[in-house]
């Protein structure tokens, strides 16, 4: 591995997982050690037993009914981006583990297939609610609202996503090299395959992973711990 490469899409890969992993033990010790009110903050009419306050908790959380009304256009473009985020990690976990039973059913062939539809449908959803977000936020209502954080993140997000998408329509490099190369970052013998070492695409790959090391990185010190904030609140809403 070149310089560039080592730093970013081995050691960086590194640092960025310890720093992440110690960073949300250090939010959630803090958030366990918060002194709790006496006073109860449920809110009224909700339902009465334990599976319907679960639901509701579930119902408020993932899917803000209320926000929903509030600002339609952000939370569906929230939703579509959260989902088609959720299908790419899905997707990424190939790099840990081959789908196997997926691969003997209907092949190597059908499975990259599958895998660039799916991959790069979820590519355009999200590159699509990322400039949208960053026009809200430059031109929109939001804009006086803005602070340096929510451009930071934004451009963390859309050079994620950009070279994410570069990867996958662009590049000629299919699944298996790049296991091959977070394999080696697993057995903490990073190295890129001949293949993708010799090919443009490493460059592309790179990008990639040096803008989700300072996403990973940066991501327990930012605003974006709101999804545990909010799970938390809506915990304290449903409650007895």
């Amino acid at each position: 591995m070149d310089t560039f490469s080592f730093i970013a899409s081995a050691l960086g890969v590194y640092v960025a997982i310890a720093v992440f992993t110690l960073g949300m033990a250090w939010r959630v010790w803090q958030w366990s050690h918060t002194p709790k009110s006496p006073a109860r903050f449920a809110l009224y009419p909700k339902p009465t037993t334990a599976g319907g306050r679960f639901a509701k908790l579930l119902k408020d959380t993932l899917i803000a009914p209320q926000s929903f009304e509030m600002a339609p256009g952000i939370m569906w473009a929230a939703m579509a981006f959260h989902l088609a985020a959720l299908a790419a990690f899905v997707g990424h976990l190939r790099l840990i583990h081959e789908f196997t039973p997926l691969v003997n059913a209907f092949g190597m062939e059908w499975m990259n297939s599958f895998a660039g539809l799916a991959g790069g449908s979820a590519g355009i959803v999200m590159l699509i609610a990322v400039l949208y977000w960053i026009g809200r936020r430059t031109f929109g209502p939001y804009k006086n609202l803005s602070t340096p954080e929510d451009y930071l993140l934004l451009f963390l997000l859309l050079g994620i996503v950009v070279m994410g998408d570069h990867l996958r329509f662009v590049g000629a490099i299919h699944a298996p090299t790049y296991i091959a190369w977070f394999q080696s970052l697993l057995s903490f013998k990073p190295e890129f395959p001949p293949e993708l070492a010799a090919s443009g695409e490493k460059w592309a790959l790179n990008w990639h992973m040096l803008f989700v090391d300072a996403f990973l990185i940066y991501f327990p010190f930012s605003k974006l711990t709101h999804a545990i904030g909010a799970f938390a609140t809506n915990l304290v809403r449903s409650s007895d």
